[in-house]
């Protein structure tokens, strides 16, 4: 292999942390079998990348892009204005980029800012790939999948809005690592728990109020019923001037015997471990740790994510006997409580939902995607190694 001693790899990427891992996973499987690789990653100066790219180690450069604001105000005039001025100088940047780190493949991983960067190296001859996260493809991704060589798929729904004749692979989404690890005994041993049935609630390091506003009557019914169950819930940043308010008003510790409420949950992999049912949002990174974890689940989508992906996300789960999907509209504290309820009183619908869980798993993902990297270096049409033996 040419490349063994030395590669150049770009990746384009951003905006949310859905976008930015997958692009961390993919160096890390890529490193894993050509050390000496550089990487660019390339993102904009204001999003979430600017901080964890660098953080992770990894150079980064950065340009202007932004999305187009849909509804018509006076405020989204101005920054669709702003939108187009990003536009009109994308294509040219993103030259400039290509052409001082002269990359041998480019993968991009969704976010306003791959869009120009991934079409202008496809263009110019560079072998591309895109990988997209969820069961309903962004908008840049959708626009990708025609001028790249390959396309990475999470799930294979997302086909039905992508062209028909793109080059896809199914690879599934990277899960962190210590996910599935651990056995529930184990899990349960270390938190305190005993092996009555678990639940482990969260809306994310923000929090959610309808997961917050839901789960405090879930665990004001199951408490003052005494039933069989430990429940940990973290209602993160939002909840944190209510939630243990609640608590307190209630007469209920925020940590006993069966409860653990906190802010955040810093030991996901062994909460998760514990864990019977699962009741949270539905980003695709939360998915694929469900499936590798096998977690029966109750899944409330955000509404307010682009295209709603989420509820499709959630769908692909539900469809397939993994989870129960309840949208945020239709959540009502009598329908969670029904719902909880009737999954303790029958645990073999919990066992189903498990087993599900772990049939939609993609256990060999990190293979999967060094294949397509594999497939992408034979198809370089263009690669600047020549021009290498020049640079001092």
């Amino acid at each position: 292999d040419r490349y063994n001693d030395y590669m150049r790899v770009l990746l384009a990427g951003g905006g949310t942390a859905g976008h930015i891992n997958p692009a961390l996973a993919i160096a890390s499987v890529i490193k894993e079998h050509y050390p000496d690789t550089e990487f660019l990653f390339v993102g904009t100066p204001n999003g979430m990348e600017a901080r964890l790219i660098p953080e992770a180690g990894y150079n980064f450069a950065s340009m202007k892009v932004a999305g187009f604001q849909r509804k018509i105000t006076l405020k989204n005039v101005k920054r669709n204005c702003q939108a187009l001025y990003y536009l009109a100088s994308a294509g040219s940047k993103a030259k400039k980029i290509i052409n001082e780190f002269k990359p041998d493949i480019a993968i991009g991983t969704g976010g306003y800012v791959s869009g120009p960067v991934i079409k202008k190296a496809a263009r110019m001859g560079v072998s591309t790939a895109i990988h997209e996260q969820n069961a309903f493809p962004g908008v840049t991704n959708k626009l990708l999948a025609k001028e790249v060589d390959k396309v990475m798929l999470t799930v294979k729904e997302a086909l039905d809005y992508l062209d028909k004749d793109v080059d896809y692979t199914i690879t599934g989404l990277p899960v962190r690592a210590g996910i599935a690890s651990k056995s529930k005994l184990e899990a349960r041993a270390e938190l305190g728990f005993d092996n009555e049935l678990c639940i482990l609630s969260f809306g994310g390091s923000l929090g959610a109020g309808c997961i917050n506003e839901t789960m405090a009557e879930v665990i004001k019914w199951h408490t003052s019923n005494n039933l069989k169950i430990n429940h940990i819930h973290g209602y993160g940043k939002m909840g944190r001037e209510i939630f243990p308010k609640i608590m307190i008003e209630s007469g209920i510790s925020m940590k006993n015997q069966r409860l653990r409420i906190s802010e955040y949950i810093n030991d996901m992999d062994t909460c998760l471990a514990a864990a019977d049912l699962v009741i949270c949002r539905s980003g695709a990174s939360t998915l694929a740790e469900l499936e590798a974890a096998g977690k029966a689940s109750i899944l409330i989508p955000s509404p307010i994510v682009t295209g709603n992906h989420q509820f499709h996300n959630a769908n692909v789960l539900g469809k397939a006997g993994a989870a129960i999907v309840i949208e945020q509209k239709d959540v009502t504290n009598e329908l969670m409580i029904k719902t909880v309820k009737d999954l303790y009183e029958h645990r073999e619908k919990l066992s189903d939902m498990s087993d599900n869980a772990v049939k939609l798993a993609v256990k060999d993902t990190n293979d999967r995607i060094y294949k397509v990297i594999k497939e992408l270096i034979s198809k370089t049409t263009v690669s600047y190694t020549h021009l290498r033996a020049h640079e001092t």
